[in-house]
């Protein structure tokens, strides 16, 4: 091509060659140019074809090994899987379908455990099938509830070791008396002589819990507000102190009477926390007045925070409640709430049936003129009243009791010694006493 080329540029410069020979070059140029043209594109193109061979090998080596990863994703996966399975079955037991909840308030689970596949029957609570108003669930909520229902009720049991009361961490039940009393403070007074007959830790500052209603009741009852007046149940009643449930949902209309005899009666913690915030100024005037009263009668180791009881920081000594009993015990109201046997009242389109707190009241033995029972983990088991024994007049305040009845039982045995003692001396029994001030667990 280069010789061509060489030829073609001495022609057109005139280098002694005829017009004839110039046009046979120049032809031959041409061909040589079209040749050089030719090879030139056919290698570029041959090279990308043998070029393409490899990529296409690799191409395929790479489906090979995206096809054996996937292989042994699937074979990872299904090992994983049985080592799944292994463990489920070695270990507790799996829920995989249930049943609709039954009338009886159970559910048919069918579960998987070390025996297999079987079904078994777990108690669901109809309160976890219902909204906050008690209305039943439905569509995606009802099934929802029903899963949790299931997961709580399949759960094992966890023991909680029960919480200590003030009383336990101050070490009041190790005090011994010739009584034998399960209840960390006791003081039993002769109402007309204001006699001390038995003191045990009678001067003990504690948590109250409900009794801590008693000052509720006085204080309402006192400001002569219309009884027949219609108060509603809102959120702000709602106990977010200790969680504790109650039939009053929101929204409920009862008259302040009606509040009243259910909060001295069955301890209605919402029937209560409505008395205080719908007093004359609010909650801060009604707590303010509690502690005034309290103050007004000598209770000096008395402090309030609120009207239900629910917080530890209400707090009292066995004898600032003995004041408390003896000025309640005046009021006709409270005397009639706190003993009443039993009540009805009509919520909405529905009537409920309460009953009082105190076993004691229906017990024909016994002539009990005011009662008020308390309960939370901080205070223990609680209880004070007035009544009537060998022909005095007797009020009876144990606080920190250890046992659901034992309070009961506490008062049963008092009776009893005050029975066979129909003149006992005062303080007769030598029980140590202390004085200790407590404040709210961190």
């Amino acid at each position: 091509m280069a010789t061509a080329h060489i030829f073609a540029f001495l022609i057109s410069n005139n280098f002694g060659f005829g017009n004839t020979l110039k046009h046979i070059f120049q032809l031959v140029g041409k061909i040589a140019l079209i040749s050089s043209l030719f090879l030139a594109f056919s290698f570029p193109l041959s090279s990308t074809a043998k070029g393409n061979k490899p990529h296409a090998k690799k191409t395929v080596a790479a489906k090979h090994v995206k096809a054996s990863a996937k292989s042994s994703s699937k074979s990872s996966a299904k090992s994983s899987s049985k080592a799944t399975a292994k463990s489920k079955k070695a270990g507790k037991q799996v829920i995989v379908a249930s049943s609709r909840s039954k009338a009886n308030g159970k559910m048919v689970i069918r579960v998987r455990g070390s025996g297999g596949f079987k079904s078994k029957a777990v108690f669901v609570s109809p309160r976890l099938l219902k909204d906050a108003r008690g209305r039943p669930l439905k569509g995606k909520a009802l099934v929802a509830a029903r899963r949790k229902a299931i997961m709580l009720a399949s759960m094992p049991l966890i023991v909680v070791p029960p919480k200590l009361s003030f009383g336990e961490l101050a070490g009041l039940h190790r005090a011994q008396d010739e009584l034998d009393l399960k209840s960390g403070v006791a003081l039993v007074i002769d109402q007309d002589t204001n006699e001390v007959l038995f003191n045990k830790n009678g001067n003990t500052v504690l948590p109250i819990a409900s009794l801590t209603k008693l000052m509720t009741g006085v204080v309402v009852s006192e400001a002569r507000l219309p009884m027949n007046e219609s108060i509603t149940i809102t959120q702000d009643d709602v106990d977010t102190e200790k969680g504790s449930r109650s039939r009053l949902s929101v929204g409920t209309t009862l008259t302040r009477g009606e509040m009243m005899h259910l909060a001295l009666m069955s301890s209605e913690n919402r029937a209560a926390n409505a008395l205080g915030r719908t007093y004359p100024g609010g909650m801060p005037e009604f707590v303010r007045l509690m502690n005034a009263k309290a103050k007004l009668l000598g209770m000096r180791a008395t402090r309030y925070v609120e009207p239900t009881g629910l917080s530890s920081n209400n707090q009292s000594s066995a004898h600032d409640l003995a004041l408390l009993v003896s000025a309640a015990h005046k009021d006709a109201a409270l005397r009639e709430y706190s003993t009443s046997p039993g009540t009805e009242v009509a919520v909405g389109d529905k009537t409920l049936q309460y009953n009082n707190t105190n076993r004691l009241i229906k017990n024909p033995t016994w002539d009990i003129g005011l009662k008020k029972p308390g309960y939370i983990s901080e205070a223990g088991q609680c209880l004070v009243m007035q009544t009537k024994s060998a022909g005095r007049k007797l009020i009876m305040v144990f606080l920190d009791s250890a046992g659901k009845l034992s309070r009961l039982g506490d008062a049963e045995r008092v009776r009893r010694w005050v029975e066979s003692n129909p003149n006992p001396q005062a303080n007769p029994l030598a029980v140590p006493q202390a004085t200790v001030v407590l404040t709210k667990q961190s």
